[in-house]
C-alpha cells in the first residue's frame, strides 16, 4: 500500500479495572482514523455498559460512573460496527498489551470464532516506540504530550476518544510530524517494509500481541530530525 493510503487507527480504551482475567470489562472505545498520515473526520467511539461493578481507582482516573452507563449499549451490540471499522488499518496504541488484551477478552466472551484483534488488523505499540526513543525517560502520554509540545490542557481526566484523538497527534510527532517523510529510501518508508515484526508475549489470559516496530534506521532518523527540530526535555 502507498503511503498516501496506509490507514492506521488511533486506538483507546478505558475499563472497570485492571485485569480482564478478574472480570473486568471495557466501558469505552474510542478511535481515531489516519490516511496517509493525515487525520480524517472519521472516528469510532461508544460507552458501553459492562455487566458489572467500576473499581473505584479506575473511576478516579476516567470518572465514567456505573450511572452513567446503564442506558449504554453492550459490546455486542457494537462489535460488528467496530471490527468494520478497524479491518486493514494498522492499530496505533500507547500500552497495546493492555486494550489489546481486554478487546480480544471481549471477543472471546462472545465467540470464540470471531478470533483475536490481529485477526483484524496489525498493532503499532507506541509506547515500545518511545521507550526505545527515549530511554530512561518517563513515556507517559502525558509526558510525551510535554515532550513533543502537544496541547493536552483538556484531559482532567482520562477519556478514550479525548486520548485517542491526543495520541493521534502524538504519534505523528514521534514519527516525523509530516505527512510524508523519507527515512533512508524506499526501504525504510511508512510502509513498513523495512520494518521488524515482533511478537509479545502477553500476560496470562491474554493473547500473543503481534507489534510492528520501527527499523534501527527509521528510529536514527527520527532521533535525529528530532534534535534539531526539539532538543531534549531535561525531564
Amino acid at each position: 500500500m502507498s503511503d498516501n493510503n496506509h490507514r492506521q487507527v488511533v486506538l483507546d480504551t478505558e475499563t472497570t479495572g485492571l485485569e480482564p482475567a478478574q472480570g473486568h470489562r471495557i466501558i469505552e472505545i474510542g478511535c481515531v482514523e489516519l490516511v496517509g498520515r493525515r487525520i480524517t473526520r472519521r472516528t469510532f467511539h461508544h460507552y458501553l455498559q459492562p455487566d458489572r461493578e467500576i473499581d473505584e481507582g479506575a473511576l478516579a482516573v476516567h470518572g465514567i460512573s456505573n450511572e452513567f452507563l446503564a442506558d449504554k449499549p453492550r459490546f455486542a451490540d457494537v462489535v460488528d460496527e467496530f471490527l468494520e471499522f478497524i479491518r486493514g488499518a494498522e492499530l496505533v496504541i500507547h500500552n497495546a498489551p493492555f486494550d489489546v488484551g481486554f478487546l480480544d477478552h471481549e471477543l472471546k466472551l462472545l465467540d470464540a470464532a470471531r478470533g483475536q484483534v490481529t485477526d483484524y488488523s496489525s498493532i503499532l505499540d507506541t509506547l515500545d516506540l518511545a521507550r526505545r526513543m527515549h530511554p530512561g525517560q518517563r513515556n507517559s502520554l502525558d509526558a510525551l504530550c510535554k515532550r513533543y509540545q502537544i496541547d493536552n490542557s483538556g484531559r482532567e481526566l482520562h477519556g478514550a476518544l479525548l486520548d485517542a484523538r491526543i495520541l493521534a497527534d502524538v504519534y505523528l510527532a514521534m514519527t516525523g510530524g509530516q505527512t510524508t517523510l523519507s527515512l533512508g529510501g524506499e526501504a525504510a518508508g511508512v510502509n513498513g517494509e523495512a520494518r521488524a515484526e515482533s511478537i509479545r508475549r502477553l500476560p496470562e489470559a491474554r493473547a500473543r500481541l503481534r507489534v510492528i516496530r520501527p527499523s534501527e534506521a527509521e528510529l536514527q532518523a527520527h532521533t535525529r530530525l528530532l534534535e534539531k527540530l526539539n532538543p531534549p526535555s531535561p525531564w
